[in-house]
């Protein structure tokens, strides 16, 4: 089954462009001209990666993107005008995978993209396709790896529970405290 990609970019043609260039490598595409369904839709389908402009006409694709990582690890590549190099470092330091300025080269947001799922795709935990490498009980909070128990905090437990749960994804610390911690 091919990968969706949802692109999120007000301009028709440059839509078209990515659209043409990640067909051309094998992804299924789905085009949103402004962020207003983004999140609905996220819920409802399977996406592999987003591609996303800051610039959008109905809400910043920065705050766009905090309201992704709510509620989605899903990968987000943002593509924009934007070319300073503060957005750029906020951009990643909110969650974004990768940061691309226009004008671009569609090849190479084709190499990028297949990068970020490589490095962010679920990979299975097990050992020989038999016994799981890592075992995690929720009702007890408890981690097993090789079939030792682990002797693990709370916090501990809630962190390495993440960073199994996405193998190969990095984290920021902001995102680990917000997704460990129950209280601010």
């Amino acid at each position: 089954m091919k990968s969706l990609i949802l692109i999120v970019e007000d301009e028709p043609a440059i839509a078209e462009n990515i659209k043409y260039a990640l067909f051309t490598e094998g992804f299924n595409t789905k085009w949103h001209n402004c962020g207003i369904n983004v999140l609905e839709f996220i819920k409802q389908e399977k996406v592999a990666l987003i591609i996303l402009d800051v610039g959008l006409p109905d809400i910043n694709g920065m705050e766009l993107c905090k309201q992704i990582r709510e509620q989605s690890n899903i990968p987000v590549i943002f593509l924009t005008a934007i070319a300073d190099e503060v957005d750029r470092i906020v951009g990643l330091e909110i969650g974004a995978d990768d940061y691309m300025v226009k004008p671009f080269s569609p090849r190479e947001l084709s190499a990028r993209v297949k990068a970020v799922l490589r490095r962010t795709q679920d990979t299975p935990l097990t050992n020989d396709n038999t016994s799981q490498i890592f075992i995690i009980d929720n009702l007890k909070r408890k981690i097993s790896y090789n079939s030792q128990p682990l002797d693990l905090s709370r916090y501990e437990f809630q962190i390495l529970k993440i960073l199994i749960s996405k193998p190969g994804q990095v984290f920021s610390r902001d995102q680990l405290m917000e997704l460990a911690w129950d209280d601010p």
